[in-house]
């Protein structure tokens, strides 16, 4: 896929702009949202990304255009998996209502940033070394097993080293001042709480984007369109994150749903590393012709299939389980 420079331009320009817009109109007027101004923006960036893929498929081919719905699909996913602990950030850090959605943007401008940096490291290991392709998959499959087994229990929130590190290091004040990150008080410079919560939701986020990106990567090995999908994926996040909070308790198998997901890819990234081998302790550094490559549809298939299977099959057992659930 030959993307013009001036088309990855138009791209990380146009991003940067609705974000700079978010940031500006909701940083002046801290507020909880309502449930149509939610939907509409919602509706709007999901409408884009759809509206993105058929460009894709218009200017590029139907195959990338499957490449990008299915990486946009998988990053969506994985993302509301990370709501719930979005969630708990608020709760543990005690955020007004009326400054989360400000916290969760600027925490996913700087999600986005990282994610960035990260993508552009994984395609240049990609691009120069194929062997990548299996420590990506066995990653992700030692990530599928934790989550099927429950290792990684959302409600055993820790805060990652860096920001036990900024908590340590930087004096701070414990009084929350609006969306302000920081104040001055008898002449010295100190942090607030929000800066604390911005710096939580986007470092936490990279750390998420430790299966995410390699997942991705076992879709498509396009940066252009690896890019794209993670930036739609998370410029709704926030509307997301107000609008389904009631929703992420129905969804009891997200987490095997996901763990299954996580699998598939990571069989098809170790099956993608044997045909591509190079390594010369396996196969004598010859490609394993016989090594099958999953074909890109058959990929969105089962992802389709996984993520439908995942919703209907909590909907009826919360259904089951907790009639009074299901009806709030």
């Amino acid at each position: 896929m030959n993307v013009p420079t001036w088309l990855w331009i138009v791209t990380i320009g146009t991003t940067t702009a609705l974000l700079l817009f978010d940031v500006f109109v909701v940083g002046r007027r801290p507020h909880v949202p309502t449930t149509k101004e939610l939907t509409v923006a919602l509706s709007g960036y999901i409408g884009l990304a759809l509206v993105f893929g058929l460009g894709v498929w218009f200017f590029a081919s139907g195959d990338f255009a499957a490449q990008y719905y299915a990486g946009w699909l998988t990053e969506y996913s994985l993302s509301v998996d990370n709501l719930f602990v979005f969630i708990i950030i608020m709760a543990k850090f005690g955020v007004p209502e009326k400054l989360q959605q400000s916290a969760l943007l600027i925490g996913i401008v700087i999600a986005l940033v990282l994610r960035g940096i990260f993508i552009a490291v994984g395609a240049a290991a990609i691009n120069q070394f194929s062997w990548v392709f299996y420590l990506f998959g066995v990653f992700l499959i030692y990530t599928a097993v934790k989550l099927a087994k429950g290792d990684d229990d959302d409600e055993d929130y820790e805060e990652n080293a860096f920001m036990r590190f900024v908590e340590r290091r930087l004096p701070a004040t414990s009084e929350w001042h609006g969306a302000h990150l920081t104040i001055s008080r008898n002449g010295k410079k100190l942090i607030t709480p929000m800066f604390i919560v911005i710096l939580a939701l986007g470092t936490t986020d990279l750390l998420f984007a430790l299966d995410s990106i390699p997942a991705i990567f076992g879709l498509t090995k396009e940066p252009f369109l690896v890019l794209t999908a993670n930036i739609f994926a998370l410029m709704g996040l926030r509307q997301l994150y107000f609008l389904i909070g009631g929703l992420l308790k129905k969804l009891v198998y997200l987490s095997v749903g996901l763990s299954v997901l996580l699998g598939f890819i990571g069989v098809k990234l170790i099956l993608h590393a044997m045909h591509e081998n190079e390594l010369p302790f396996i196969n004598g550094g010859q490609h394993i012709e016989w090594a099958p490559d999953i074909p890109i549809w058959v990929s969105l298939v089962a992802i389709i299939g996984i993520l439908a299977v995942t919703t209907v099959a909590s909907l009826l057992k919360t259904r089951r389980d907790d009639p009074e659930l299901e009806s709030a």
